[in-house]
This record gives structure tokens, C-alpha cells and sequence, in this order.
């Protein structure tokens, strides 16, 4: 198999709640993209592989990052969930579930632990490894050890990162989350290992208000979280910047395996849920340059998955830029953005906050 990109797709069609931003329209608005733009398997066979029927992940790869309390819990209330149609789990940021929640969660972590796979065992083979994409819901950057929060249910990045290390050896982990908002459950469970290190670029200010600066791990960890909040304003500039000055020189000085990719389409400057100015020709970048950084670091080894995004239009567009970067295509951002509406960025803000970063973590 010589594929360039292998994905998994996975709408979980039954976890859904009416007017929902995080709803079950995300995944089949991507697919629609990627058939419309002739990037699907149908298109591209040779080049663009989907995964199916993937093992839904097990208890105990979940019991890897969550408490058995949780993953029993949650269980258990499938059977209400089930007689009332719809129950919300959480207080903090509204994550609700249906009676297949469980289910559908399971089969989103598979995913990643799926791909995962593929991807080492075509680079065993002394293959460039395909980039890998876990299209699926619920997401999962902010699921906390002990529960679900602001709309994910179990951390499908984290599994995948203990998997790679238990079952692969693949020891240093680098997971990298562009999303919008701060991955604070992926930030908790790996708080205190030294050997995955968490980068973080989010919006200041925003949900769920975690991700300072100052947050740089615990213990034996310590140094292998790195928090970039950064002004709302910021774009393409400011990512392309904090790219070159941030995530290479951490990545290159901690040797990763393996990168793993919280991708959130959410930063994008239509998506109406926080107000950064990402565009498509944003997320080219980065799918780009990430590669790029695998290919230099770790082999090729990488994985992306799915995170926030809400405006079904930007989040396909960008997934699909995402692919056309993976394949080194040409970007079809000039095509779908509007750069009229976009401002000025907070430039000397982000300078700022760079230096503090570089201060903090000695780059």
C-alpha cells in the first residue's frame, strides 16, 4: 500500500442535539468536500485510502487516560440516555449524549488507534508513511481523566498517544492542537509525563479559560507543556510566526516518535464561536508544515484529528485544504477566501506573548 493519506470517518450520526454547534452535519459536510473536490477514495484510489470497519477502542485503551469511575459511569447512564432521548452530562460546557453516545465514543478513539497503527506499519516497511486523519466525533481535546467537558466525551488523541508508546514503543509523543480553544484535558492527562509534550496555540480568554503561559507541567513533566494564548485578532500571520519561532525549535529539541494533531477548524475567521482570523490558506499552512516537520523529525509518522470547527462551510473547506496539503497540491484557498474580511492582526500582541513563551521555555 503506497497511499499518501489514510483516513477514518466516523459522523456518529445517533450523538447529536438539535441547533447544536458540535452536531452530527460536521463529519458527512467534510466528506461532501472531499467528493465534490474529487479528493475521495473514488477519485484518488491509488493516493487516498479510507479505513473501515475499524475495532471500536477497548475499556482499558480508555482506562489508559480516563478513570474506570467514568468509563463505568458513563456507561451506565446509556440506559437512561436511552429512555429519555437525550441527557447532559456535564456542567462545565455542555456535552450531552444519546443512547449511543458510548458506542459511537468507542468506535471515534478506534479510530485513532487504527490509524495509528497503519501508519507505523507502513513505515516499518521503510515506506514514507501515509498522513493519517481521524474524521470522526464526538471530539475529544477537553475530556478530562475523570469526565466529559465543553462537548467531548473521551480524549481520542490521548488514547492514541498511550498507544503508540505501549504498543508500538513509539516513547516521545508530540501532539500539537491548533483548535481555538485550550486542550485542557489532553494538558491534564499528560501534565506530569516527560515524554509527550503538548503545544497549545488558543485563543486568550477563551473556553474553558485554561492554557496560561505559566502552565508548563508538573514534576518530572515539567518543560513538556507549552501554552501559547494568543490575542483574538490573530490570523495567518501571527500562526505562520509562531510556527517558525514556537513549534519548530520545541519539536526539534524534543526528538518526537510520532506527531499526533488536535485539528480544530474553529479559529477559522467564520466560525462564529470565537473570534481569531485563521482562513483555508491557514490550515494549508499548517497541514504543510507539520508534515514537513514529521517527515524531518519522526520518519513521516503523523496523525491528525478532528477537533472543533462549526461552520460547516469553512471547517470542509479546510479539512480538504488539509488533504491537498498532505498530497502537495496546490491550496484551493484563493478559491473560497474572502481576504476583504479580514482586519489588521494584533501583531505587536503576539510579539509579545512569542518572547514571553521563548523566555519561559529557554527557546
Amino acid at each position: 500500500m503506497h497511499a499518501r493519506i489514510l483516513y477514518c470517518a466516523a459522523p456518529a450520526m445517533g450523538h447529536n442535539q438539535e441547533s447544536h454547534p458540535e452536531c452530527n452535519a460536521r463529519v458527512p459536510a467534510i466528506m461532501d468536500a472531499l467528493e465534490k473536490l474529487e479528493l475521495s477514495p473514488k477519485y484518488r484510489s491509488s493516493d487516498v485510502v479510507e479505513i473501515q470497519d475499524w475495532r471500536p477502542a477497548s475499556l482499558d485503551n480508555i482506562a489508559n487516560v480516563h478513570s474506570k469511575a467514568y468509563v463505568n459511569g458513563l456507561e451506565k447512564v446509556m440506559h437512561r440516555a436511552s429512555q429519555e432521548g437525550l441527557i447532559v452530562i456535564d456542567g462545565s460546557g455542555p456535552t450531552y449524549a444519546t443512547a449511543t453516545t458510548f458506542q459511537e465514543s468507542l468506535l471515534a478513539a478506534g479510530a485513532g488507534i487504527s490509524l495509528v497503527d497503519s501508519v507505523v506499519a507502513a513505515s516499518k516497511l521503510g515506506q514514507r508513511p501515509p498522513m493519517g486523519f481521524s474524521i470522526v466525533r464526538p471530539p475529544g481535546h477537553h475530556a478530562i481523566p475523570r469526565g466529559p467537558m465543553g462537548f467531548c466525551v473521551f480524549g481520542n488523541i490521548a488514547v492514541a498517544a498511550r498507544h503508540a508508546q505501549q504498543a508500538h514503543g513509539l516513547k516521545k509523543v508530540l501532539i500539537i492542537d491548533f483548535d481555538v480553544h485550550h486542550g485542557n484535558g489532553t494538558s491534564d492527562i499528560f501534565y506530569d509525563d516527560p515524554d509527550v509534550l503538548f503545544i497549545s496555540t488558543h485563543q486568550d480568554g477563551s473556553y474553558p479559560g485554561t492554557g496560561k503561559m505559566e502552565e508548563i507541567g508538573h514534576g518530572s513533566g515539567e518543560g513538556t507543556t507549552l501554552n501559547l494564548p494568543i490575542p483574538g485578532g490573530s490570523g495567518d500571520t501571527a500562526m505562520r510566526t509562531i510556527f517558525d519561532e514556537i513549534i519548530v525549535p520545541s519539536a526539534q529539541r524534543f526528538r518526537p516518535d510520532i506527531i499526533l494533531v488536535s485539528a480544530g477548524y474553529d479559529a477559522h475567521v467564520l466560525d462564529h464561536l470565537a473570534s481569531l482570523q485563521f482562513t483555508t490558506s491557514t490550515y494549508y499552512m499548517l497541514a504543510s508544515n507539520i508534515k514537513q516537520l514529521a517527515e524531518d523529525l519522526c520518519g513521516g509518522r503523523c496523525v491528525f484529528f478532528l477537533e472543533g470547527g462549526y461552520n460547516l462551510n469553512s471547517l470542509s473547506y479546510s479539512v480538504a485544504d488539509t488533504f491537498f496539503a498532505f498530497l502537495g497540491e496546490p491550496s484551493i484557498a484563493s478559491k473560497v477566501d474572502n481576504p476583504a474580511i479580514l482586519y489588521e492582526e494584533p501583531m505587536t500582541k503576539v510579539r509579545n506573548a512569542i518572547q514571553r513563551v521563548k523566555h519561559i521555555h529557554s527557546l
